[in-house]
């Protein structure tokens, strides 16, 4: 069966058997096609499978009732444009978010650079206005961990909970970045705003993020009013003065306060539809898979690497959660070590030889 599978150039397993039945008509051959596919080195590189792990529960800062921000999530976006002067050139900015990991209030602060320097100065400011937290978890940016040594008072809340290149670990402040970047850059497209206007933008934008609805305030059917994170930053809903409709008015007949109105209008149009959309109950990563091992050879999952470059490697250590079962594992490479999700891995496939595969081999020797 491997003769056939690699003389018909690595077939699939419908057409390893055709070619098989050609001349041989063996038992259960399905299953041994299925086998020798799926155990084939040469066709795994080709398809490999990523591995997954049961969804793991809330860490206890998450549902610990604390105040606003007190344990909060960093994470950087960008980079954006605006302009200090009407006709001046571009400058290139980032936008910090600051989410609390409790009550998924959110803070917004623009960042003038990716210095750590540009983000002490946001985190200063965030502090000035929301209070000094007793948490603060990020990913391993550069400008984080330089932040976490400049400032040894704060060195020790600093918490690296991202692995390199898996910011699925830290889903409370990229979900808030999704909502920011993700409809922020198809809004304002080519436009360059004024930094003023930039500013009241993203100001404006916290204000939306902050009163999407958590839970309704009472179980009294009559009672309309719903928990938002604005509550537990204002004791009540966040609200606007009205606005006029201008979105029948074209474009280039709106000055820049209208324009900038029609910018807010488009993101919170995109955003609410993307919000209401991930309502629905999660359907992925709800089964327990076996917890790798130590010494099993592994298939990283890189990007850009040249052709005909796979990169090989064994798990060295593996790290336990708090349910015991096993997400992050160090790979050791030709070309160093890594620490890596599990769901950036691939388990190269083991041919080890069944009783069913002796059997078929002992009834159709020629297939070797």
């Amino acid at each position: 069966m491997i003769h056939y599978h690699q003389s018909h150039l690595h077939a699939g397993p419908q057409l390893l058997v055709a070619c098989v039945r050609e001349k041989f008509w063996p038992l259960r051959i399905r299953d041994l096609a299925r086998q020798v596919v799926y155990s084939c080195i040469n066709c795994f590189r080709c398809r490999p499978h990523n591995l997954e792990q049961l969804m793991g529960d809330l860490p206890p800062e998450r549902f610990t009732p604390t105040l606003p921000f007190l344990s909060t999530g960093i994470d950087l976006c960008g980079p954006f444009q605006y302009r200090k002067i009407k006709k001046g050139s571009p400058i290139k900015s980032f936008v910090a978010i600051f989410v609390c990991l409790v009550t998924k209030a959110t803070h917004i602060e623009l960042v003038y650079d990716l210095s750590t320097a540009a983000f002490i100065a946001a985190l200063h400011r965030f502090i000035a206005r929301r209070g000094k937290p007793n948490l603060i978890e990020c990913d391993n940016a550069k400008h984080f961990k330089g932040t976490a040594r400049e400032l040894a008072d704060l060195s020790r809340q600093f918490t690296h909970s991202n692995t390199r290149a898996h910011p699925h670990f830290g889903g409370v402040w990229e979900a808030a970045v999704k909502s920011l970047k993700h409809h922020l850059r198809r809004t304002t497209g080519n436009s360059v705003l004024s930094q003023d206007e930039f500013v009241t933008l993203l100001a404006r934008i916290e204000a939306c993020l902050n009163s999407r609805p958590l839970t309704p305030l009472s179980a009294d059917p009559n009672n309309l009013e719903v928990l938002t994170p604005g509550h537990f930053l204002v004791h009540r809903s966040l609200t606007c003065f009205p606005e006029p409709d201008l979105s029948e008015i074209p474009r280039n007949r709106l000055d820049r306060w209208q324009e900038n109105q029609e910018l807010l209008r488009h993101v919170w149009k995109r955003w609410t539809i993307d919000y209401l959309s991930g309502l629905q109950p999660r359907t992925k990563w709800t089964r327990i898979r076996d917890n790798i091992v130590i010494g099993t050879m592994v298939l990283l999952k890189e990007e850009n690497l040249p052709p005909l470059k796979w990169r090989y490697g064994r798990v060295t250590n593996i790290f336990h959660g708090q349910d015991n079962t096993i997400r992050v594992v160090d790979v050791r490479t030709a070309d160093g070590e890594y620490r890596r999700a599990i769901n950036k891995i691939c388990i190269l496939p083991v041919r080890e030889p069944t009783t069913d595969t002796i059997e078929a081999d002992s009834r159709i020797p020629d297939l070797q």
